[in-house]
């Protein structure tokens, strides 16, 4: 009898003891999970307006680090490295001797620098997964803007080489000769001048996608955890179910799911149309192990293309002469405020056509209008956050390189 009931009591032990491990697991879990969210607040606070000197701090050893890494990457491709050396040496000098080459260099020298400085803005405006620099709106839209009422004030696109692109005049008409209307200017002759511009900044968006493609295939290939948050929330996204998904959520699915499916084509279709969702697409077809090519060709042809005369098409017939006029007219419509809502829209218009007639040896009209003096304003304060944001995105990322030094020292010990 003993032995039958010793015997009993061996299952009940042994599930008691597998009770008791299956909620040391849990508690383990949620304990894990608690830090990992504690962390994510301690993140989140570390800006310039709660934590300024703690901040500037964080960034600087960032900053650091990250030269470090470049440098150490450098070395490590030093005979590439060597070889650029040599070429920039090369073009210095072919740059420095007069000659018959130097017009040919002078304006390779003019292209150059005008692409590089619109790609560049176009990298600013997607890097960071949506906290970049909205650089279409703050000049590749104005430029568009004020190159389509040049166009339809003076009846022509043939602005004066220099001041153009800096600033743009009418070009001077020669006796006896009758000048263009504006019924002789189209919406193609305007979207090709701009077309340079325009492709230069869609290309740099396309560039500024290649980061968070990189990073999430070198974690699905590595298979370690990958070092950032918008990785993690994209993989618990896939392991949520429908049932327990948002609007957004789904959402993203479906994009993932387009891009995973139809591949080429999938990525063309979003990158072709502003779509803030495309913002993960890189992290999709970095986690899918798409081909490079395949993910990076699309995102070139779909933004650089497609959707940048969709845009441009856009703000020209936005800002055509006729439907500006109309705008200025409805903005008198306005009860009470109307009128004094018109005039300064009326006096930048006449101060901008008036700017646009003047000819070599005259004065500029130096009058400035309060909206001229305002989206200066504005401007100076995106690019201030801007900046702001990048000095606390790696102050975080500093602080969140010395958590995970804090807990493996842990583990080792």
């Amino acid at each position: 009898m003993a032995e039958c009931a010793a015997e009993g009591e061996l299952p009940q032990r042994r599930l008691v003891f597998k009770e008791q491990q299956n909620g040391e697991a849990t508690d383990q879990k949620l304990s894990v999970d608690e830090r990992k969210q504690r962390d994510v607040d301690e993140r989140e606070n570390l800006v310039l307006w709660k934590k300024p000197l703690l901040t500037l701090y964080y960034f600087t050893l960032e900053l650091l680090i990250t030269l470090k890494e470049w440098i150490w990457r450098l070395w490590h491709q030093r005979q590439t490295v060597f070889g650029l050396l040599i070429l920039l040496i090369l073009l210095s000098i072919a740059y420095c001797i007069d000659g018959t080459h130097q017009k040919y260099v002078r304006y390779m020298e003019k292209k150059t620098l005008w692409c590089a400085y619109w790609v560049g803005l176009g990298i600013l405006s997607s890097v960071g997964l949506g906290t970049g620099l909205h650089t279409f709106l703050l000049y590749l839209g104005p430029h568009i803007a004020s190159v389509t009422l040049a166009a339809y004030e003076c009846g022509s696109v043939d602005f004066p080489e220099p001041p153009y692109p800096d600033q743009i005049v009418c070009p001077q008409q020669e006796v006896g000769v009758e000048a263009a209307g504006v019924d002789d200017i189209s919406l193609w002759t305007i979207i090709s001048k701009v077309r340079l511009e325009a492709c230069m900044w869609g290309a740099g968006t396309a560039i500024g996608e290649l980061p968070p493609y990189f990073m999430a295939r070198a974690a699905r290939l590595s298979g370690a955890d990958p070092d950032d948050e918008d990785y993690q929330r994209f993989e618990e996204i896939l392991d949520q179910t429908q049932s327990a998904q948002d609007f957004a959520t789904r959402a993203k699915v479906a994009v993932q799911k387009l891009i995973q499916r139809v591949g080429f084509f999938g990525i063309l279709a979003c990158a072709s149309i502003p779509n803030p969702l495309f913002d993960l697409a890189g992290i999709t077809c970095g986690h899918f192990l798409v081909p490079f090519w395949t993910f990076f060709g699309a995102t070139l042809i779909g933004k650089a293309v497609i959707k940048m005369h969709i845009q441009k098409l856009f703000v020209i017939v936005t800002f055509s002469r006729h439907i500006v006029e109309q705008m200025v007219s409805l903005i008198g419509a306005v009860p009470l405020l109307g009128a004094a809502l018109q005039k300064p829209f009326r006096e930048y218009l006449e101060a901008q056509k008036a700017k646009l007639h003047h000819h070599t040896g005259e004065g500029i009209p130096t009058e400035e209008s309060w909206l001229s003096w305002l989206f200066e304003k504005v401007v100076v304060i995106m690019v201030c956050f801007f900046v702001c944001s990048i000095v606390n995105s790696m102050a975080q990322s500093y602080a969140k390189r010395k958590q995970h030094e804090k807990y493996s020292e842990g583990k080792m010990e």
